[in-house]
């Protein structure tokens, strides 16, 4: 893989402030996969200094201009493929031929559509003798996640980019090498100096550094619901935006005359997807009492069948960390103790993987939603089954959370589906096998975050509104 020795501020290509490194570890087979700088508080300064210059000009230029410069960085990203393929795949152990869509091919066209919502600050409203207007916030500060590195990446920068606002990415310390090539990209199409900077480097020492900065107007955080809380602390002195998408523990209600094995199989891919590191991972399954042995025996059975490795044939890669795998194996062990039934799955390396952070498909049967592995995110593949008598049960222990990022209903009908997703509080609902939408806003309730991200949503975030009186 490419090295990478300098930071991107300014439109170039400039030497860090130390001669610090993060070695970046492949997570399948314990190798180191890249080195980056680690970037510090003189080299966000130099940033944050640079996009607040750029914003000046970047905040006025004329919609149909960025318009031109999201299509023109998108076919840069698709021409770029391979690289931001075997980027991502080598930094956080997912499957090439998963990595191919979900981290690649899905993000780039998803930040394509973000040129649609460029002409958004043009557009002005009367409000009797008053003329309401919206305008680009300013400085944004990206501080990004390992499990979907690029995903959330274009999820800010294009509708940052669209908005009119200049910005300075933080990506993970895990996952770093997508952002790099976004960056040459950027270059390449000429986009204006300033208005994209990169600085590598920890969250202890970049990230704080970027949420305190007196120049920056926003924080747009994606990770843990305690990361989340830090961030916030730091960017209230200043009284910043804080835009946020935290943790989730997402149920799944399959109601009495739901189709079970479609709803069961939807339930179990959705949890071991990506290895369980999502953050909308349908964790907790709810199952009708006269239904649940029969849906533990389906759900067993599918993830036995399920292989992991790094292989074509792969549905579960390897966990993004040494110290993620031990997160998650912690909790299957805590699991055991609480007194839940460990169906399949556990502790023991999967078969026939000699060598990296991998954790096989795990399910847990007999789970009260009281316990810590139905109440607290794992971010690995484990599945809580947990059987309800009545849908109204059901609805209070879907509710029955901290988080609100996601759910999904598998009922009969649409119409009954869409019934129970109203009454779960929860950012969004996956209805009788619905998929992700980038027209669609995304976001969480409670401690899930706020704020929300593509679509129209994601770039009104991005802007501040302001009323001209007149007599």
């Amino acid at each position: 893989m490419k090295p990478y020795s300098n930071l991107y501020i300014d439109g170039a290509w400039v030497t860090p402030a130390s001669d610090h490194k993060l070695c970046v570890i492949n997570p399948a087979d314990e190798l180191i996969a890249a080195e980056v700088p680690a970037g510090n508080a003189t080299d966000v300064d130099r940033a944050v200094e640079a996009a607040s210059k750029a914003f000046v000009s970047w905040s006025h230029t004329a919609s149909t201009e960025r318009r031109r410069f999201i299509l023109a960085i998108a076919d840069g990203m698709r021409a770029r493929r391979d690289d931001l393929l075997a980027a991502i795949s080598d930094t956080m152990g997912c499957p090439r031929h998963i990595a191919k869509w979900l981290q690649v091919d899905d993000p780039i066209e998803g930040f394509a559509l973000f040129a649609n919502h460029a002409a958004i600050a043009d557009q002005t409203e009367e409000a009797g003798t008053s003329i309401v207007m919206r305008e680009p916030v300013g400085v944004c500060a990206f501080i990004n996640p390992w499990n979907f590195p690029l995903h959330q990446l274009i999820g800010k920068v294009g509708a940052a980019l669209a908005a009119g606002c200049t910005m300075v990415v933080k990506p993970s310390e895990q996952t770093p090498v997508q952002d790099f090539i976004v960056a040459e990209i950027m270059h390449d199409v000429g986009l204006p100096p300033g208005v994209f900077n990169l600085v590598t480097g920890t969250g202890d020492e970049v990230g704080s550094a970027l949420c305190t900065h007196s120049l920056v107007d926003m924080v747009s955080f994606t990770g843990s619901t305690r990361a989340g809380i830090k961030v916030a602390i730091a960017a209230a002195p200043t009284v910043k935006r804080v835009a946020q998408e935290l943790g989730g523990k997402s149920p799944f209600i399959i109601t009495e005359h739901a189709n079970l094995l479609p709803a069961v199989k939807y339930g179990v891919e959705d949890v071991m997807f990506n290895s369980g590191q999502t953050c909308t991972a349908l964790s907790r399954m709810l199952v009708p009492q006269n239904k649940y042995k029969q849906a533990v025996a389906i759900a067993r059975e599918l993830a036995e069948g399920m292989i992991v490795g790094m292989g074509d044939d792969a549905f579960l890669g390897a966990m993004s960390s040494a110290a993620q795998q031990k997160r998650v194996l912690e909790y299957i062990r805590l699991g055991v103790e609480e007194g839940a039934t460990l169906v399949c799955g556990g502790t023991d390396q999967p078969a026939g993987i000699g060598k990296g952070f991998f954790v096989a498909p795990t399910i847990f049967a007999d789970v009260h939603n009281n316990m810590r592995i139905a109440q607290e995110e794992i971010f690995g593949p484990v599945l809580c089954m947990i059987p309800y008598d009545e849908l109204d049960d059901a609805i209070a222990i879907a509710n029955d959370t901290p988080y609100g990022l996601s759910s999904a209903v598998f009922a009969e009908t649409e119409s009954e589906a869409i019934s129970i997703a109203h009454r779960i509080r929860a950012g969004q609902c996956y209805i009788n096998g619905g998929q992700f939408n980038f027209l669609a806003p995304f976001g969480g309730y409670k401690q899930s975050g706020n704020g929300r991200e593509f679509s129209a949503e994601g770039a009104h975030e991005f802007l501040e509104v302001k009323a001209i009186q007149r007599p």
